[in-house]
């Protein structure tokens, strides 16, 4: 019995991948011009002659601009030094924000609810510190209540993975982290992979090549912590080395960069939202909105399962640092608890935790990044 289920779960999972190898290519993709702005990174977004895919570089900048910094920097250094007990650090972190430039890219509507997608390839080697994000917010329009819908991707020492984190806030609710951590399963700066979010009044879903892998369902005990308002969608690549890798440990080294994250089949396929209103101007019905997911099939309900007990290192709600008592929305099971304390020791009461903030405005455009450094 047990041999004749395996082979049928093997069957499956050949039909589902199958499935999605199908779907993926009819999906309803749109240029870049079409949807999107840039948000920041001058020469550091690159839009790719198909017009559909865009190339998003971090590094260190370089020629002109560079001798202006350092010009302009330490003649800030000398005046500064006599006003400030700390003149020098306060220079110095300006000299940095001027230095280091990564880049972005936003849509050029918001929206309320649906499914946004984009196909990722990750810079290869050395990626401490690097942050690679792909995520809707509108922390710009409502900053002190903002909800946030997060992929971000952590970047690693030579030889070790990209992490993939998934992060959910609704109304603010930034004390209140919602993080999930995994491995994948094939290595994501070797080829693109497509990456979906499907956002709807009673559910989120996270895919990964158009496998689920979390279900964040509303609860009434989240009160309004579920994401409810018009959100923006974004890409982004930045320096993230207090936090991303090790909490801090391995920092991003520009000898290795450029670091090129590259994006295509971007899909919008939402009901835009008018921003002065916040009322809802049309509902996509494009040709390839049937290929847009609804939902969990059985099948692919089955390759999550398997995903989160193999993948998932780190679950919020089995973080008891951060949370004497799990958030209300947890379903606490004993055997998930007991496998991620292997991966996770630290945040089940052993050890040092910290958090970190990651914020970043351009123009009438904001990127927010909060997490907790696992």
């Amino acid at each position: 019995m047990g041999y004749y289920y395996s082979h049928l779960r093997l069957f499956a999972l050949v039909v589902l991948v199958a499935v999605v190898s199908t779907s993926a290519k009819k999906l309803p993709i749109i240029s870049f011009d079409d949807g999107y702005n840039k948000l920041f990174g001058d020469d550091n977004l690159m839009i790719l002659r198909d017009g559909k895919s865009v190339h998003l570089t971090l590094n260190e900048r370089t020629g002109p601009f560079r001798v202006f910094c350092f010009v302009f920097v330490f003649g800030l250094l000398f005046l500064l030094a006599g006003f400030f007990d700390h003149g020098f650090v306060f220079v110095w972190w300006i000299f940095l924000l001027f230095n280091i430039a990564g880049s972005g890219f936003v849509s050029q509507d918001l929206y309320i609810h649906g499914f946004f997608s984009a196909s990722i390839k990750l810079p290869a080697d050395y990626t401490a510190g690097i942050v690679v994000a792909f995520y809707m917010s509108n922390a710009d329009m409502f900053p002190k209540n903002h909800d946030e819908i997060d992929f971000e991707f952590l970047g690693n020492i030579r030889g070790k993975e990209w992490r993939v984190q998934t992060n959910v806030y609704g109304n603010g609710s930034t004390d209140t982290g919602r993080e999930e951590r995994y491995n994948l399963w094939f290595d994501p700066s070797e080829d693109y992979h497509q990456y979906s979010i499907l956002w709807t009044d009673s559910h989120i879903i996270f895919y990964v090549d158009n496998i689920p892998i979390r279900v964040f369902k509303k609860s009434e005990l989240m009160g309004g912590d579920y994401p409810s308002k018009p959100m923006s969608l974004y890409a982004t690549i930045w320096d993230g080395s207090d936090w991303a890798t090790n909490g801090g440990k391995y920092r991003v080294n520009y000898k290795y960069a450029p670091f090129k994250a590259e994006f295509s089949d971007l899909v919008l396929h939402g009901c835009a939202v008018d921003p002065i209103e916040q009322v809802s101007k049309k509902c996509d019905k494009t040709q390839g909105s049937e290929y847009i997911p609804t939902g969990v099939t059985r099948l692919q309900r089955m390759r999550m399962e398997s995903f989160r007990k193999r993948q998932m290192t780190y679950s919020y709600c089995y973080d008891r640092i951060r949370y004497k008592v799990a958030p209300p929305e947890c379903v606490i099971n004993p055997q998930e608890a007991e496998r991620l304390r292997v991966f996770d020791p630290v945040t089940f009461g052993r050890g040092h935790h910290r958090q970190r903030k990651h914020h970043r405005r351009s123009s009438s455009r904001a990127s927010l990044a909060d997490t907790t450094s696992v």
